[in-house]
């Protein structure tokens, strides 16, 4: 560990050092940091599994830093950003899980030993927006999305009771709230909390994900600090016309089934071959989105939307529930009404949504797991042109736990 956090802050030597040499790396700057966390717990169910919650992760980041000699009208509206890409190895060794003996467990039988949550690396991008800046402090908020892979995953040798991660490759997501102090005109001490997700999507099973919060100390290199808080060369931001359109947006995605999951380890006897599995079906999810947006400003857009939902797995679910003596309808279509909202930065956006289920039929299970409401997340690329159609992919989620995750297009018509 002593070795690493060494060559993390000789990288940090190098890059500031070669940066003064070359005019072209001034927009560039380098972070190094530390981020000790702990699992958060949501709900009895996890808290009578969950035992050792603390983790330790290490941050390194490439920070792009627009000027305002040479920045667009979205880096004025957000008072000139940050946006990074960064790499967070988090040790986990202290985040343990243990199913004691209880009836609630069904056939599940207790182990003689503790299952871990794995160490990881998440390679994601940031948007770090200042909320104050003067000369020797700022305050900003951030959000970030990528990937994550994590070494040690749920199996039912030797890790059977993590029900935090049930594959390698993972979804990252995080936002957090800092302050900086720059002790020198370029290098400065940055300290905040952050909060983070990592979780399969519900693409692989299980799927409980990790949400850590905890705080982060950080030293930041911006060899461009000083440009950037008198706004030296800042140019005139162009008005910003008002619009009213329609997006119209079809999605395909895949999902496991929680229902799969709760058969096999609780339901299945210990010496049967599917008794607590670790091999599980993806089925098909599509959707459609018809959204009436209205963008008020050049970085925002809201409005709200008709959310059409089709599962092809809704026969399966049947099938499990009938097996167990469950009366109860299942119907492939779900309907929703939701609430919108999208923030812009030049091609890219963030596109949110809460909704509320108008018409959804997915047997007795999820009308006791779900709520009536479901939460959606996802990053989006518009291309320029005539017809600025956007590519993109989100997660929906219950309460934070996945329900599919989905790559979407969307078409917007502008209405006059």
């Amino acid at each position: 560990m002593r070795k690493l956090i060494t060559f993390c802050f000789l990288l940090l030597n190098i890059c500031v050092a070669n940066a003064d040499d070359k005019d072209s790396l001034q927009r560039w700057g380098v972070s190094a940091g530390v981020n000790p966390g702990r699992v958060l717990c949501f709900g009895k169910y996890q808290k009578k599994w969950q035992k050792g919650k603390d983790n330790f992760s290490l941050d390194l980041g490439a920070n792009y830093h627009p000027l305002p000699a040479d920045s667009n009208a979205f880096d004025a509206d957000y008072g000139f950003p940050t946006v990074g890409a960064h790499l967070k190895m988090s040790f986990n060794h202290g985040v343990t899980m243990h199913r004691d003996k209880d009836p609630d467990w069904g056939y599940a039988e207790e182990v003689d030993y503790n299952s871990h949550m794995g160490n990881s690396v998440a390679l994601f991008g940031t948007f770090e927006r200042p909320l104050f800046r003067n000369k020797h402090f700022e305050a900003e908020m951030d959000i970030s999305m990528g990937l994550a892979y994590s070494n040690t995953i749920y199996n039912k040798e030797n890790n059977i009771d993590n029900e935090l991660i049930g594959s390698h490759l993972l979804i990252y997501f995080g936002m957090g709230a800092h302050a900086t102090w720059m002790f020198t005109p370029k290098i400065g001490l940055k300290a905040g909390v952050d909060y983070w997700h990592v979780s399969t999507g519900a693409l692989d099973r299980p799927n409980k994900g990790a949400n850590i919060i905890g705080p982060s100390l950080a030293l930041v290199y911006v060899p461009s600090y000083q440009q950037r808080v008198w706004g030296k060369g800042y140019r005139f931001n162009p008005p910003f016309e008002k619009k009213l359109y329609l997006d119209m947006t079809v999605g395909v995605g895949a999902k496991t089934l929680y229902e799969e999951f709760e058969v096999t380890q609780f339901q299945t006897p210990k010496g049967e071959k599917d008794y607590r599995t670790e091999d599980f079906k993806l089925y098909m999810a599509y959707s459609t989105q018809t959204d009436l947006m209205y963008r008020y400003a050049r970085r925002w857009a809201s409005g709200v939307g008709l959310d059409l939902f089709y599962g092809t797995y809704a026969s399966r679910v049947a099938e499990i529930e009938e097996h167990r003596g469950v009366s109860a309808k299942h119907h492939p279509w779900s309907v929703g009404l939701a609430v919108k909202h999208q923030a812009f930065y030049r091609q890219w956006s963030l596109a949110m949504a809460v909704g509320w289920y108008l018409h959804r039929e997915m047997g007795e299970n999820a009308a006791h797991i779900e709520e009536k409401y479901y939460e959606r997340i996802g990053l989006r690329y518009t291309f320029p042109g005539a017809l600025p159609f956007s590519i993109g992919a989100s997660v929906k989620a219950h309460s934070t736990i996945a329900d599919f995750t989905e790559v979407n297009i969307t078409f917007p018509i502008r209405i006059k």
